[in-house]
């Protein structure tokens, strides 16, 4: 069996719908042809069938498919080129996260190294560092994403500073403290993010708490 035929999840049929938002957002897709897209998505029961709504997206190449054509909007990515994996270093192994249309959680006491590698394609990457175990109170995360998310969960007194990230065609959500450190983490986060989003928050009942005044 092919990577064609392989059933999709709930959560690889929302980040495509996703995706569409943001060709809608960058002018790439008609509202009528985001809506009939996106009701191929949701009735999509393979990857084939699921990819067929992205293939012709400008920067997209998928497997066993040509690249679709570079987009000749301003400021767009150049056509999508497979990153080189990041350049290995002292215990390496185990600390980087490499998706392609997948969704990745890290959550609960799960050990985290000095510095995380996200190498990612259309996915939605989540780590929750409230219940995580620390060998260092500062971490480097270094990220190579193009299409995806990366959401970043810190304990209360943590501080996330997301400025030497490069953007191109991104959001940035920053809704904690961005330094200089005091706290149990603090997270610098490195490299470049293409058509995607990162957002660092705390638990939501922290902000809920902090919300009510509690």
């Amino acid at each position: 069996m092919g990577d064609r035929e392989l059933r999709v999840s709930d959560a690889e049929r929302e980040h495509v719908g996703q995706l569409l938002q943001r060709a809608v957002g960058l002018g790439m897709l008609s509202l009528g042809e985001f809506t009939e897209r996106m009701d191929t998505a949701l009735a999509a029961k393979t990857r084939g069938e699921l990819n067929a709504v992205l293939i012709d997206l400008p920067g997209v190449r998928l497997i066993g498919q040509p690249a679709a054509p570079p987009s000749t909007f301003v400021n767009s990515s150049p056509a999508f080129v497979k990153p080189a994996p990041p350049v290995p270093g002292p215990n390496t192994a185990g600390n980087v996260i490499r998706a392609r249309m997948s969704a990745v959680n890290r959550r609960g006491p799960w050990q985290v190294a000095p510095t995380l590698y996200l190498n990612n394609w259309m996915s939605g990457v989540t780590l929750d560092f409230t219940e995580a175990i620390m060998s260092t109170q500062v971490v480097e995360v270094r990220v190579d994403d193009f299409l995806g998310s990366v959401t970043l969960i810190v304990p209360a007194e943590a501080t996330v500073d997301l400025n030497p990230l490069e953007l191109i065609g991104s959001s940035v959500q920053n809704k904690v403290r961005t330094g200089p450190p005091h706290g149990p983490l603090h997270l610098v986060v490195h490299g470049r993010m293409r058509w995607g989003s990162v957002t660092a928050k705390h638990p939501f009942m922290a902000q809920w708490r902090r919300l009510m005044g509690r």
